[in-house]
């Protein structure tokens, strides 16, 4: 018999065609410019949104499961690990810059 805790991200491997990552909500609030995320430019960042993911937050909150589910739809699989977008990301969430949205975002 399968736990009632064993279900957690199981649904990636029962039904991969169906199963959306919890991440991937309603957006609330303004989007956030993805593309201020080092590897995420205009057609990435349209994919992403097409997904549902539109701020830093559920990037920086991505699991295994999350990767896998989003690289599925990637032409450039292990770009999310490769880049770190999970770490930029968390900084981006958390009100803070990187290397890379400094020089994106230098207007500010």
């Amino acid at each position: 018999p399968i736990s009632e805790t064993a279900g957690v991200g199981a649904g990636a491997e029962e039904a991969p065609e169906a199963w959306k990552p919890d991440l991937l909500g309603a957006p609330e609030g303004e989007k956030d410019d993805l593309k201020r995320i080092r590897g995420v430019g205009p057609k990435i960042g349209g994919i992403l949104n097409d997904l549902g993911i539109y701020h830093f937050s559920q990037i920086a909150g991505f699991t295994e499961e999350n990767i896998a589910w989003v690289n599925g739809h990637l032409k450039f699989k292990g770009r999310i690990e490769r880049e770190n977008w999970i770490e930029q990301a968390k900084q981006l969430a958390a009100g803070g810059d990187t290397d890379f949205s400094k020089r994106y975002h230098g207007e500010d």
